[in-house]
Order: structure tokens, then sequence, then C-alpha cells
């Protein structure tokens, strides 16, 4: 079933499978599914009255003698029947769909981790050129690095002190 503006699962075989989203999306998803569910029960209740119209008329054109009018009023009666029973199996349908969505939503929940630390620092390495498993490489570097500065500051350290010395 598709919802406007709701994100969609992957596997359109199976509307009421939520892997692969967000908890707020899926949350979002479900939500479109409840209103879908309450507008389609809404609409069985319009048949509902409109069955109870129908069948009123029949009676009235039998009470009547009026036959064709009667099954003309049976004709439509029949269809609304036909449509009631559409909309009561799509509400089972919704129903029973928002029902195993609900029970995946803690699973979708607990699938989400906020940082993973190993896959954050491969990215990294990936990020500054090196390739996954050259750890041992980048931290050298970084001892390298701060050693420089290290010894660059030392140096300019130096030259001031000296400047310093020399203009007193």
């Amino acid at each position: 079933m598709e919802i406007p503006g709701i994100e969609q699962p992957d596997k359109a075989q199976n509307p009421a499978d939520l892997s692969g989203m967000s908890p707020v999306a899926a949350k979002e998803y479900i939500l479109g599914f409840a209103s879908t569910l309450k507008l389609t029960e809404k609409q069985a209740q319009d048949i509902d009255a409109e069955l109870g119209k129908w069948k009123s008329r029949v009676e009235l054109a039998r009470s009547r003698g009026r036959l064709d009018l009667a099954a003309e009023a049976e004709k439509e009666l029949a269809l609304l029947k036909d449509k009631q029973g559409q909309l009561r199996m799509e509400i089972g349908e919704l129903q029973s769909q928002i029902g195993e969505m609900r029970r995946q939503l803690p699973l979708v929940a607990a699938r989400e981790r906020s940082v993973d630390p190993d896959l954050l620092e491969q990215e990294l390495l990936m990020a500054t050129g090196r390739l996954p498993g050259e750890e041992e490489k980048a931290a050298n570097e970084r001892l390298f690095s701060g050693m420089e500065k290290e010894a660059s500051a030392g140096a300019a350290l130096s030259q001031l002190k000296a400047k310093m010395e020399g203009n007193t």
C-alpha cells in the first residue's frame, strides 16, 4: 500500500517490513498506515449508513409495488455490499500490518548504533589517504608531526631568547 509523503520500505512484497529504516522514519511510516486505517474505517461507516438507506429503499419500492425500482435498489445494495466487503478486508489487512510493524519498532531502535569507533577510525584513515590496516603508520606520522612541532617551537624559542639577549 502506497502512503503519500511517507518513506517506503525497500521490500515491495511486504509493506510491513521496517528493515533498513531509522526509528523516526519507521514511526512516521506506521503513522501513515494508521491514518489510512482511520480513513478506511470512516469509509466503512459511510458505506454502512448507505446500506441502511438502500435497504429501506428496497423495502419501500416493494411495498409500493414498484418492482423495477426495487430491482435497481437491490443492484445498488449489492454494489455497496461488495464495497463493504472490500473495505473490511482492507481494514483487517491494515490492522495486521500495523501490529506487525509495531512489534518491529523495538528491533529497529536496537539496530541503530550511535557511533562505531572502529568504523570511524577506518573512515578517518581513508579520508587522510591511507588504506585500512595502516593504523601504525598513521600513529607514527602523528608522533613525528608532534616531535617536529616541538622542535620548531624550541628553535623559535631559542631564536627569541638569543634576540632578547642581544637587545639587552
